[in-house]
């Protein structure tokens, strides 16, 4: 199987950290291949000029990056909203796969998932944790969602 995975960078970074606990991107990008066959992994990602390191390491660990550029908000938060790109990416692409991960827990993708599942293209939703990950996804994916929250021995830093 050919399968691609479409990372929500901010959103997992996030859902993690609130878990209290740190991605290894590396052994992550290693799962995806291991567990659901994916050979190719977008990432979607706001740019800031800083990240420069991050930005390497990823594409190291044999990640493909699709920048956003960021905004601020009213309190000088950086704000990437990556959520149309990782959708239209990944309908561009479906042709060239045959089954697409979806790795959030964000509901704006509801009706992509919807659509990749309807059309037998959804391997599966990942969600860091289930906590914080929307209904409306959950609903969507069916019985094609996991969680990650128990994945910290085999992806998260140590």
């Amino acid at each position: 199987m050919n399968n691609y995975a479409f990372i929500d960078a901010q959103n997992v970074h996030l859902g993690i950290k609130s878990l209290g606990w740190d991605l290894d991107w590396g052994k992550f990008r290693v799962y995806l291949r291991e567990k659901y066959n994916i050979f190719t992994a977008y990432i979607f990602i706001g740019f800031i000029q800083t990240n420069q390191d991050l930005y390497s390491e990823l594409q190291k660990a044999g990640y493909i990056l699709i920048f956003k550029p960021i905004i601020l908000d009213n309190n000088g938060k950086a704000k990437g909203n990556c959520d149309a790109d990782l959708v239209l990416h990944s309908l561009i692409e479906k042709d060239k796969y045959d089954q697409a991960v979806i790795v959030t827990s964000d509901g704006d993708f509801y009706s992509l998932v919807r659509y990749l599942y309807e059309n037998g293209k959804l391997a599966m939703v990942l969600s860091p944790y289930a906590e914080t990950c929307s209904k409306l996804l959950k609903r969507e994916a069916k019985d094609k969602i996991n969680y990650m929250d128990n994945l910290k021995g085999k992806v998260g830093q140590k």
